[in-house]
């Protein structure tokens, strides 16, 4: 880890101020997976601002029967909410099946929106990796890629997006809101958010330079039998190879999103709208376009499978 000043901020409009005006500066909450990536130097920020403290750690009801969600929230807070759980199980599924319960402790709403890709080629820094070092080249391409992207990816970047609360607030239409490094601010959809890699795939959001997350709103409740379903290679503390997010309602339509296939969670409405056909057609809809390797080609069939197996969930 290398050397870095630190201070701690007093308003968010403060905090993007700072970041927005110090080179190398980094907001720090958690610091769950920043703190792991400073040890390795794959991250090296020449300053830290501290946002905790801020008061974006509340989750309130909205005016038009929403919430808003701080984005101080720790995991096991909001997964733990009554009004997430009733409303919003989808959400409080995807949050405790990842990670442990230390960590779902100490992680935030907003961090874990922004958690870096956990392709083993962007951890190691004797491997090419465009994410890491743009321009370098994707030794994930040529290597070992059975648990990388599908669909979505570029000849830059295969690497997929790690979180399983994301894949729940893209199928929730999950809005982000943020404060500038200037004072101003705005709100993001999620379906905005995560960017896709192209020949950049070193830019993973849409964020501006100093720009800070201080709340995710979600609308009102839509009802519906809300799942997820997650498919790891162990059965806790690991990412997905596929996971399937949903909202379904009783005359067969619904919403679905879908974690470890893309470089962002992976939703298509036109697969939402052939759920009634049944698994098949809506995957073939959802992943029309993949390209997948040789190695891991086989998640295209996982993904139809793991949606049938909810879709059969939501039946009874």
């Amino acid at each position: 880890m290398k050397a870095f000043s630190y201070e701690r901020a007093h308003s968010p409009a403060e905090a993007a101020a700072i970041v927005g005006r110090t080179q190398g500066a980094r907001f720090i909450a958690g610091g769950t997976n920043l703190l792991d990536l400073m040890k390795l130097q794959i991250e090296t920020p020449t300053h830290l601002v501290d946002v905790n403290h801020l008061g974006l750690d509340r989750i309130e009801a909205t005016p038009e029967g929403g919430l808003r969600i701080g984005a101080l929230v720790r995991n096991t807070d909001l997964a733990a909410d009554k009004r997430v759980r009733k409303d919003y199980a989808l959400l409080s599924r995807a949050l405790v099946a990842g990670a442990s319960g230390q960590l779902r402790n100490k992680a935030t709403t907003a961090g874990n929106l922004l958690q870096r890709t956990r392709c083993p080629y962007f951890y190691d820094t004797n491997q090419a990796c465009n994410k890491r070092k743009p321009g370098s080249g994707c030794a994930a391409i040529g290597g070992v890629n059975r648990s990388l992207g599908v669909i979505g990816t570029s000849t830059a970047c295969i690497a997929t997006h790690p979180s399983d609360m994301a894949v729940a607030m893209r199928a929730l239409d999950a809005v982000v809101e943020t404060v500038r490094a200037d004072g101003t601010t705005r709100a993001i959809p999620i379906a905005d958010f995560h960017t896709l890699p192209g020949d950049t795939p070193n830019i993973e959001n849409s964020l501006a330079a100093g720009e800070m997350i201080t709340a995710v709103t979600l609308p009102g409740p839509i009802g519906g039998t809300h799942i997820y379903h997650k498919v790891r290679d162990r059965a806790s503390y690991a990412f997905a190879l596929v996971s399937v997010g949903a909202v379904l309602q009783k005359d067969g339509t619904g919403r679905v999103a879908f974690g470890g296939m893309a470089p962002k969670p992976w939703r298509v409405e036109a697969a939402e709208a052939a759920l009634a056909q049944g698994a098949k057609a809506a995957a073939a809809l959802a992943f029309a376009g993949a390209k997948p390797t040789e190695q891991n080609g086989f998640k295209l069939v996982l993904a139809e499978r793991t949606l049938a197996a909810v879709l059969a969930e939501a039946k009874g």
